[in-house]
This record gives structure tokens, C-alpha cells and sequence, in this order.
């Protein structure tokens, strides 16, 4: 091996006898302690010129405080928090040039954001490549989550909706236009998601979800479920079950007006969906009687436009390739939620272990 700092992870020094490595971003940054400026010199040598034993060996000779065996150590600790790369890292012939050219970007993105050792930097791209996502629902989340993982190189995309296009959509369902007025959703969902990338496989199809079975035959073949329809209620029980059979990783996503909501789940890691719901069920049973008004008929189910839509389905898609890659390092088996009406309001709820009275959990493959 010969260690690289990643371009993306450049350190900086300052005049206090500290440095900083990672860049700026909260949760991938790091300050290391360096009185003597040996820290700075060893991060200086590693330029992917040279092996590790010869970095060892420089330092130790330029800093007699430090010993061969201690760079060394050093030099691999430095790997193992993914701030360092081989400069001989074999080329990638899992992907075609082709898609190394699209994907540059995303390989930089993923090189930055990452802080696990891998065998290849591309290692990310090539495992969205593998891939297959089920997006359950192409409407104003579905359409952005669809795009969005499609641009990023899921290598196959199953789409499901059973509706057609209506003027109301096109406020907030970016894939459509108004000469789509009329048209099967799905349909026309595949054809701007081939039009978009044509390297991947694009299928769709405009079942009507009615039952948990019809969500096992979807999840039973692919990777991770996308689960962003609304209807049935139950629909998104449904998809616990299912996925909860077949071992499949799902994520819903979806708006409650400005505020954002987003689950992420892998069966069998920890708490599921239905454990949250009966988490939630014993705290309503605490609490005093609640009493609400009744429903206002003037607001519509879909408050929503194609921005606050937009983010909660380009969030989907950031979970589903989190499921995917294993980067970054998202909390699993929870919820998320946002809120738009301030921007600096955010929360997880999550459990600690599976509700005793789950018995999707029970079950799960």
C-alpha cells in the first residue's frame, strides 16, 4: 500500500498546536493534537509516493520521539478512520468507462462522506450498480426519489402505481408535464426514468396494492422497498410485514404539511415500524383523554408543492442508497422527522430494543 490522504479530506493546521482533518463537515472532521509538528509531518509524507514502512521510517528518523512501530501504527489508524486511500488502488473493471465518467462526482461524494476502509473507491458506485429498488407509489416523493436514484446508477428500477396523470400533480410530480394529463403514471415514470439514464433497467408496473401479499412478491427479489403511496392507510403496515418476511430493507417517506417524516429500516436490526406504532400506543394509553376537532374539509390531503415534495423525496433516496452502500453511517431502524416551517428543527424517534408485542419482529427473517 502506498497511503494517500484523500483530496477531499485535506488536512489544515493551526497556530495552537492543533489540526484539523476532513474539511469542515459536522460528523466527518476531526482535530488531532500535534505539539511537536510530527502529526504534520507524517500526514505531509502521506502523499501515495511512498510505502508505509518507508513513511515509518522517515518520521521516526526526522522525530526520534517516535518510533518506527509507533508511525506505523499511526499510519493505520489513520486508514482505519477513512481519512487515507492506496495510491495503487487497482482500477475498477466492474463498471464500464462510461459509467465511471457519469459517476465521478458521486465517487467523490461517497470517498468524502465515508469514513470506512474499502477495498476500492468505487466500491460504492459498483454496489448501486448491483442493485434493485422497488419504488411502491411515483407521485410528488416517488417521482423525486425514482429520479433521484436513477441518476445516481441503482442498476434496476421497479416502479408501481396504479393512477393516472391529473392536472393537480403537476404541481409537485417533477416526471410528468401536461401532455402527460391522462396517462398511466408508471408509464410515463418509465419512460423520463430511461430517458434520464439509459445504462440502468427501468420497469414498472400499475398494480393496485391491496394486501400484504402483493407487497411479498414485490419485496421478495429486490434490495431495498421504497414505500412513498399513501393509500391504502394500512399500506405502510403492509410493507413491514412483507419486508419483515422476506429480509428485505425498506424506507418510507412522506409530509405531514411543512413537515418531513422519513423511516429507515433493516429487518432483524433492531425495532421496526410496527414497534413504534405500539411505542406509541402505550404512551396514548398514559396519557389524559385526548380530544380533537373535527376533520377540516377545506384542507387538502396533499399539502405539498414540488419543493417541500422534492425534499422529502430526494431524503428517500439519500436512506435507500445508505441501505445500499453502508454509507454514511445514518441511524437505522427509526424515524425521522423535519420540519420546513423553521429549517432548524429535527428529531429522531427510536426505540432501544423491539416491542414485546411485535410479532413482525418476531417473525422476521
Amino acid at each position: 500500500m502506498r497511503p494517500r490522504i484523500k483530496n477531499e479530506h485535506r488536512p489544515v493546521r493551526f497556530g495552537d498546536g492543533w489540526i484539523r482533518i476532513g474539511g469542515k463537515v459536522f460528523g466527518i472532521a476531526a482535530e488531532l493534537r500535534d505539539p511537536d509538528g510530527a502529526v504534520w509531518a507524517l500526514l505531509e509524507g502521506l502523499d501515495g509516493t511512498r510505502t508505509v514502512d518507508q513513511v515509518a521510517l522517515d518520521l521516526a528518523r526526522r522525530f526520534p520521539s517516535c518510533s518506527v512501530e509507533e508511525a506505523t501504527a499511526a499510519v493505520e489508524k489513520l486508514v482505519e478512520l477513512g481519512y487515507v486511500e492506496d495510491a495503487d488502488e487497482p482500477a475498477c473493471t466492474a463498471l464500464s468507462a462510461r459509467q465511471r465518467e457519469r459517476h465521478s462526482n458521486g465517487r467523490s461524494l461517497y470517498r468524502w462522506i465515508d469514513l470506512k476502509r474499502r477495498s476500492s473507491s468505487w466500491d460504492f458506485q459498483v454496489r448501486l450498480a448491483q442493485a434493485r429498488v422497488v419504488v411502491v407509489g411515483v407521485g410528488g416523493v416517488g417521482c423525486t426519489a425514482a429520479l433521484g436514484l436513477c441518476m445516481s446508477g441503482v442498476g434496476r428500477l421497479h416502479c408501481v402505481d396504479p393512477d393516472v396523470i391529473e392536472l393537480s400533480n403537476l404541481s409537485r410530480q417533477i416526471l410528468y408535464t401536461e401532455r402527460d394529463l391522462g396517462r398511466l403514471k408508471v408509464e410515463v415514470a418509465v419512460e423520463r426514468l430511461r430517458a434520464a439514464n439509459s445504462d440502468i433497467e427501468v420497469t414498472g408496473e400499475p398494480t393496485r396494492i391491496g394486501d400484504v401479499s402483493s407487497l411479498r412478491r414485490l419485496t421478495v427479489d429486490c434490495d431495498v422497498l421504497v414505500m412513498v403511496a399513501d393509500e391504502p392507510s394500512e399500506i405502510r403496515d403492509w410493507a413491514n410485514q412483507a419486508c419483515a418476511s422476506t429480509g428485505t430493507a425498506w424506507v418510507y417517506g412522506g409530509y405531514h404539511g411543512p413537515q418531513v417524516n422519513l423511516g429507515i429500516y433493516r429487518p432483524g436490526a433492531g425495532p421496526c415500524y410496527e414497534c413504534a406504532r405500539l411505542a406509541e400506543r402505550d404512551l396514548e394509553a398514559q396519557r389524559p383523554p385526548l380530544e380533537t376537532w373535527p376533520s377540516a374539509a377545506g384542507i387538502p390531503a396533499h399539502a405539498a408543492n414540488a419543493v417541500t415534495a422534492g425534499v422529502v423525496g430526494n431524503l428517500v433516496a439519500h436512506a435507500v442508497m445508505r441501505l445500499i452502500t453502508d454509507a454514511p453511517k445514518l441511524q437505522l431502524n427509526c424515524q425521522y422527522g423535519f420540519s420546513l416551517a423553521t429549517m432548524d428543527h429535527s428529531f429522531i424517534t427510536s426505540l432501544a430494543e423491539p416491542h414485546s408485542d411485535c410479532l413482525a419482529c418476531r417473525t422476521a427473517v
